[in-house]
């Protein structure tokens, strides 16, 4: 009796980490799990049966393996197709989207808000979390948590907004106790029938972690990732699977980095920083363009490079030249390529990461120049040409939307039975 209840308490002790394993696809089989977990085929399957009917997997007992394959195929291991989500929303200068978001980083589906945010953050949460509840009704799908991404800093562990320079909230709003007050007034209630846990992150950090859990992160050591959304520059950085937030979650303000010393006034007090040298705002007024009435300056610039880079593509593969480049633009994108390679140039002096990713507006300067992009990093770089970090794009569309989603997973991922075992 006491070895089979040993083999119990080992199996379920193993249920936090065998679903982190299935959740970031690293045991799509129960062969691969047997091996990352270091136990018996017994307790493997043992656990991923339990985890099955805790609603969080699928098993497959019958897989069908590859012609000429010898031996029967292990088990195939799947997130549960109508499993448990979270309720994910990110709040940004033009308004806000919220989501559903299932284990493996699925999105479920998801919603926009345009809307003006006011400076009582309750104006804006309140919209949010309205829009998650017509999202969860329409699912009928169990919610686990909600997670908040905001293009601010934020404290730890009180969730208040520091500076929110890009909204109108007043710094050290306090962004969580807002949030978790609205999903309680909706009623938006977890397994247990209380309102779920809110969760609140910097919409770059948490965008880091769902980019090494799911995306182009993976396997990253030391991972920086750098961004700019709809206003402003953001970083992160994971070291060993970890946001590294400093000692209260103000690391990695990479924003204010000064580029061009004698640049336009920052809002952070200095000069030249990528913040206002860098984003979406700078980067159609080099162009000359006046930002449009409608939607957002970073759509309004990933649409104004992804017109002049793919037509100047598409004529040079045709015998039309109807198509002519717009010099404004590519000078635009030349000029915020060169003021962004200096900063990540000087990222990697100090932090010395093994791969960095560009998301937003830089994803898309990335792929209309990436050799020029390469080429300033390494020229201002002490290693060079010679210690050139890879840069790549973010893989994952809504990352920051994938990644609040993760820190309300985080409870399931660390005690799936505490939460949803009854």
């Amino acid at each position: 009796m006491t070895q089979i209840r040993t083999r119990l308490e080992r199996g379920r002790g193993a249920l936090g980490p065998a679903l982190s394993l299935v959740h970031t696809g690293r045991a799509a089989t129960r062969a691969l799990l047997t091996a990352e977990l270091g136990v018996t085929r017994a307790t493997a399957g043992a656990v991923a049966a339990e985890l099955e009917a805790l609603g969080l997997i699928r098993v497959d007992t019958r897989p069908t393996g590859p012609s000429g394959a010898q031996g029967r195929p292990s088990h195939r291991l799947d997130v549960a197709p109508s499993g448990p989500v979270a309720l994910a929303a990110q709040v940004h200068a033009d308004g806000f989207r919220a989501a559903l978001v299932g284990l493996g980083g699925e999105i479920v589906a998801t919603a926009p808000g345009s809307m003006t945010v006011h400076a009582d953050p309750a104006h804006v949460l309140a919209a949010v979390v309205e829009a998650g509840a017509e999202l969860l009704s329409a699912s009928g799908r169990v919610c686990v948590g909600a997670g908040l991404a905001v293009p601010s800093a934020v404290a730890e562990p009180e969730g208040t907004a520091l500076n929110p320079l890009h909204l109108a909230w007043p710094a050290g709003a306090p962004v969580r106790q807002v949030f978790a007050s609205q999903i309680a007034r909706v009623g938006i209630a977890g397994p247990d029938g209380d309102p779920v846990p809110s969760f609140i992150g910097n919409d770059v950090n948490v965008a880091a972690l769902a980019e090494h859990r799911h995306g182009a992160g993976r396997d990253a050591q030391h991972l920086l990732v750098v961004a700019s959304g709809h206003r402003g520059v953001g970083g992160a950085l994971v070291l060993d699977g970890r946001l590294h937030t400093g000692s209260s979650g103000l690391a990695l303000e990479v924003g204010h980095l000064t580029v061009l010393p004698d640049g336009r006034p920052c809002h952070c007090g200095s000069r030249g920083c990528l913040d206002v040298e860098a984003d979406p705002l700078a980067f159609l007024e080099a162009a000359g363009r006046a930002p449009g009435p409608e939607g957002s300056l970073l759509q309004q610039s990933i649409d104004l490079l992804r017109r002049e880079y793919d037509d100047a593509s598409d004529s040079s593969d045709s015998s039309d030249s109807s198509v002519s480049s717009d010099p404004s633009v590519r000078d635009a994108a030349h000029t915020l390529i060169d003021r962004l390679g200096r900063g990540l140039a000087g990222l990697v002096n100090v932090l010395n990461p093994d791969r960095i990713l560009l998301g937003g507006l830089h994803r898309y300067l990335l792929d209309a120049d990436p050799e020029r992009l390469r080429a300033v990093v390494a020229d201002h770089s002490l290693w060079g040409r010679s210690g050139g970090v890879p840069l790549l794009a973010c893989a994952l569309d809504h990352n920051s939307l994938v990644g609040a989603a993760e820190l309300a997973w985080q409870p399931v991922l660390d005690d799936p039975l505490a939460l949803l075992g009854g």
